[in-house]
């Protein structure tokens, strides 16, 4: 089909092309001029070291490991511990009813011997809640869960948090109302096609001569 005969559909049909489009932009209009709709939530992050305390197992003089060898060991376990659900338990039995955990979402890496936490949620509120409760649980309950601690919880030295801030919200998100239009004129584009070929009139010559009939003459629109 030519160039020239895509473009009559769908100019012929240009008010089925749009009706979609503009019901997709009444819909996205609100999360294309409030920003809060499609906001990305808030995000705390926290930096921290552990040691496993020396007096806990008792050892012979000079049967020590290395010192730093021993913190990155601790702080590689501690960083399975905090991505499972176990970790999310804590944190819920410490913050009760004030943070919905269902929402709370922590991502945990470490470079050595210092870990990193990274939390997110809708709340600020509530995320600052579970920061400290994080916090409080790294510093408590790893002997319940690490019997090589010899039931002694890990020394925690927490090098830095942050208060919740708000995060970007996702790419997704952010073209979201965009991509309903774009849907919503595709949707017009097709409807407008599904006209056309559902059409029984004939309006054009060619497309007469496309059915393989002669076209004997033509009348001007005059």
């Amino acid at each position: 089909m030519e160039l020239r005969t895509i473009l009559s559909i769908f100019l012929g049909r240009w008010w089925l092309v749009l009706i979609p489009a503009i019901i997709a932009a009444v819909f996205a209009a609100p999360d294309i001029f409030n920003r809060t709709a499609v906001s990305g939530g808030y995000a705390a992050q926290i930096s921290y070291t552990a040691f496993q305390d020396m007096e806990a197992i008792p050892r012979e003089t000079g049967d020590y490991q290395d010192l730093w060898l021993s913190s990155e060991l601790v702080v590689n376990a501690f960083t399975d511990w905090v991505r499972s659900s176990s970790f999310k338990a804590e944190i819920a039995e410490a913050t009760g009813d004030a943070v919905d955990v269902n929402a709370l979402g922590i991502q945990a890496d470490n470079e050595r011997s210092v870990g990193q936490i990274f939390l997110s949620h809708p709340d600020a509120s509530a995320l600052n809640t579970a920061v400290e409760a994080a916090m409080i649980t790294l510093e408590t309950a790893s002997a319940d869960y690490f019997p090589q601690l010899g039931g002694v919880p890990a020394s925690v030295r927490v090098l830095n948090h942050s208060e919740a801030s708000a995060s970007a919200p996702s790419l997704p998100n952010r073209f979201a109302p965009f991509l309903k239009i774009g849907l919503g004129l595709l949707a017009g584009l097709g409807l407008a096609a599904l006209a056309y070929y559902l059409d029984p009139f004939v309006r054009r010559r060619s497309e007469i001569e496309q059915m393989g009939l002669p076209v004997l003459a033509t009348l001007s629109k005059r």
